[in-house]
């Protein structure tokens, strides 16, 4: 299965990812598996990284689906790794329906890096623009971070 997450209590985190082609269906399972499980948090901060999504069969109104089922509060800080395009596209509609529910902590990234960082360091961060830019395109994984160890 290409998605999977990682809870970090610890950190009070969570690290999504996608890779490769991607189903609506696997989004919604996932979302239940996170949301059932006895260590996740509403209020924990999020990092999506999708830089590895090569294809979907996720369309509009299931971005919109997607964004009523959310489990996180509308208070968690949340930013979404995308390399493309139009998987750009997708997470700002999506950023834009949590903000008709009041969320306003979700950020758009195509650097991992300033994601990371405008998570795990908010202060360090705050002069970060509320997104990067369709231009920003480059890619590298988070050196500091060690998330991806223990996978």
């Amino acid at each position: 299965m290409p998605t999977f997450y990682k809870i970090d209590t610890e950190r009070k985190f969570v690290l999504t990812t996608g890779s490769g082609f991607v189903t609506k269906q696997e989004v919604f399972t996932l979302q239940d598996q996170m949301s059932s499980d006895p260590e996740f948090d509403p209020s924990f901060s999020q990092v999506v990284d999708f830089a590895q999504l090569t294809n979907t069969d996720i369309g509009m109104g299931d971005v919109r689906t997607f964004a009523q089922r959310d489990a996180f509060s509308i208070h968690s800080r949340r930013a979404i790794i995308v390399k493309g395009d139009i998987a750009f596209g997708f997470a700002k509609i999506f950023e834009l329906y949590r903000q008709m529910t009041g969320a306003n902590g979700i950020r758009v990234f195509r650097n991992p890096d300033k994601a990371f960082d405008w998570i795990l360091l908010p202060d360090a961060a705050s002069t970060l623009c509320q997104a990067e830019s369709a231009a920003d395109s480059g890619y590298s994984k988070p050196a500091s971070t060690k998330l991806y160890a223990d996978s």
